[in-house]
């Protein structure tokens, strides 16, 4: 009988074999006796209950249905649960921390994609491309010597909202390139934002000083609509507003109707509602460009989260500290 510790995968068998690619499944089963082919997206059936019972670790990912106390209940044995996903929120009940459950999740893998594609639209922004092509499509023709006023990354400032894990690690893809990094964050104190290197200010002023706003911030109840219309009326002529967060941090009526003034421009990855409704304006703005959600990690970017899981199962088999371990005192203010 195999001595290997038994896991389990709770999530979209869809998405299974693109988390896990052949290579790393074999990694996971060296370390734990693991069915590839049994993937649970219910934990109500006989045979998730069955597997549940002699289950120690959870592979969890997207997908993965609630794990409320009855999941708990029926898996005595359990011990710890390992995300290849971003936040936990919406798979956890509050039973697990009274059970000593270890929790780590790949949202610092996931992080890293919304970041980069946040970067790259900084970048096309600042050289106002969204609205040169359409200024080409419609002429067909420029003149290369010209030189256009009011465009370019030299020194553009970038405004942050919120020093979350993405707003972080976009911090740091942005500090080799010659921007002014700003940052509002209620929970950021002025030593932290030193280290960061980024200039801490009250969201209205970033607001009013920044040529391109990205938010970051997590969908809280407080953070609900943060960007409304007073807020968007702060932002300077031909600023930039990108939401690679929640649809629910922009007032999406409100957003509509700044962007028909044609004082301001938005990239957004994320809406609300989300999907957009067919007739929604937002799709024939011309200061509007829109990507359907897919910030987040696509394609081989996936297989990165499986990586992360299959390294913190090392870990927490050598008895090692967990390098993306939950701490649930952040969870509140966690997207």
């Amino acid at each position: 009988m195999s001595e290997r510790p038994v896991a389990l995968f709770a999530m979209s068998a869809e998405v299974l074999n693109s988390v896990y690619p052949p290579d790393l499944m074999d990694r996971l089963r060296t370390s734990v006796d693991i069915s590839p082919v049994l993937v649970t997206e219910d934990f109500h059936t006989p045979q998730a209950r069955r597997a549940l019972a002699g289950a120690e670790i959870l592979l969890s990912g997207w997908g993965c249905p609630h794990i409320d106390d009855t999941v708990l209940d029926a898996a005595p044995g359990l011990r710890a649960v390992l995300h290849a996903g971003g936040s936990v929120k919406g798979i956890m009940a509050s039973g697990w921390w009274d059970r000593g459950l270890v929790v780590s999740s790949a949202s610092a893998a996931n992080a890293l994609p919304v970041a980069e594609y946040t970067l790259g639209m900084i970048m096309l922004a600042g050289k106002d491309l969204f609205a040169a092509r359409e200024r080409y499509r419609a002429q067909r023709t420029f003149t290369i010597a010209e030189i256009t006023p009011g465009i370019g990354n030299f020194g553009r400032r970038v405004g942050i909202v919120g020093a979350s894990r993405i707003g972080r690690r976009l911090i740091e893809l942005l500090r080799p390139f010659d921007f002014q990094v700003l940052l509002a964050d209620p929970y950021v104190g002025p030593s932290e934002a030193a280290a960061l290197g980024v200039r801490l200010l009250p969201l209205d002023e970033l607001l009013r000083t920044s040529d391109i706003v990205t938010v970051h911030a997590p969908a809280l109840p407080e953070t609900h609509r943060m960007i409304g219309r007073r807020e968007l009326e702060l932002m300077p002529e031909r600023a930039v507003l990108i939401n690679t967060a929640r649809g629910s941090l922009v007032d999406t009526d409100a957003l509509v109707t700044e962007l028909r003034r044609g004082r301001i421009s938005a990239v957004l990855d994320v809406t609300e509602p989300e999907p957009l409704s067919a007739g929604s304006p937002l799709f024939d703005l011309p200061n509007a460009f829109l990507t359907p959600h897919l910030a987040g990690s696509q394609g081989n970017e996936v297989r990165r989260m499986g990586q992360y899981v299959a390294d913190e199962l090392e870990r927490l088999l050598a008895g090692l500290p967990l390098a993306h371990r939950v701490d649930p005192a952040d969870l509140d203010r966690a997207a």
